[in-house]
């Protein structure tokens, strides 16, 4: 489960303009993301406000959003408190369809706004990155490679690179890494001839997990960017294939 300091790094102040809002989106992906837990209390509302810059008043508008999402559930009582009930199973035919509406422009676009933050977060990691936050690299990238389900592969592809974000320290690469993750990151396993394959990706963590653990950081970089091109080519394939076929 993310620690209380790991989850306080990843949900940062949110814009003034429609707050209740951004809140209740920046809590979705972090569940989406699979980087808060089913089962997960979240922090009291008087904390967890304080952490995003808001009023009480509004997050209690976003947790009620959430709730009726189904994505929290709020629990009275002396051990009560907001908890993570977890995302609903990816939709095949939603992660269709958004990969249909991306364009190639957009897609190119992300691969090369996720290139440049993924192979610096890299670089960083293998300079500065712990023994435990290694630990944890290579422990996602060996459970990418036996996951079954779209959804459990999605979380543990991005929170894999979430966590070379958080292995480099930077706040910045860390909170834009979770950004391009919650908007692209599960449509890499939307169902395709050929399919983004789980295990040859799995290969390529690890491989980038070794770098960060040598202190590499030439190749953790160069490694991180060769999937990112790899990932963005299938984007585009797949979303060109899916035109093609409407």
């Amino acid at each position: 489960m993310p620690s209380r300091t790991r989850v306080h790094r990843l949900l940062s102040p949110v814009p003034s303009s429609g707050v209740a809002d951004a809140v209740g989106r920046r809590l979705a992906d972090a569940i989406h993301l699979g980087l808060l837990e089913p089962g997960q209390q979240l922090p009291s509302e008087s904390a967890l406000a304080g952490q995003l810059g808001v009023s009480t008043v509004t997050l209690r508008e976003a947790l009620a959003s959430l709730r009726q999402q189904g994505l929290v559930e709020t629990r009275r009582g002396r051990h009560g408190g907001s908890f993570v009930c977890g995302p609903a199973a990816a939709s095949i035919s939603r992660l269709r369809s958004r990969l249909n509406e991306s364009s190639v422009i957009e897609l190119r676009d992300f691969g090369d706004e996720w290139s440049a933050v993924a192979g610096t977060a890299a670089r960083l990691a293998a300079a500065r990155s712990s023994v435990d936050q290694v630990a944890r690299l290579r422990q996602l990238a060996g459970r990418l490679s036996s996951a079954d389900t779209i959804g459990e592969r999605g979380r543990l592809h991005s929170r894999f690179f979430i966590e070379v974000a958080l292995a480099s320290q930077s706040e910045r690469l860390t909170r834009g890494e979770v950004r391009l993750q919650a908007e692209y990151g599960d449509l890499l396993w939307t169902p395709g001839e050929p399919a983004f394959d789980p295990a040859s990706a799995a290969s390529m963590l690890e491989q980038i997990a070794g770098a960060v653990a040598d202190e590499d950081s030439r190749l953790a970089r160069d490694l991180a960017e060769r999937h990112v091109q790899a990932a963005t080519r299938w984007l585009i394939e797949a979303h060109l294939g899916l035109a093609d076929g409407s």
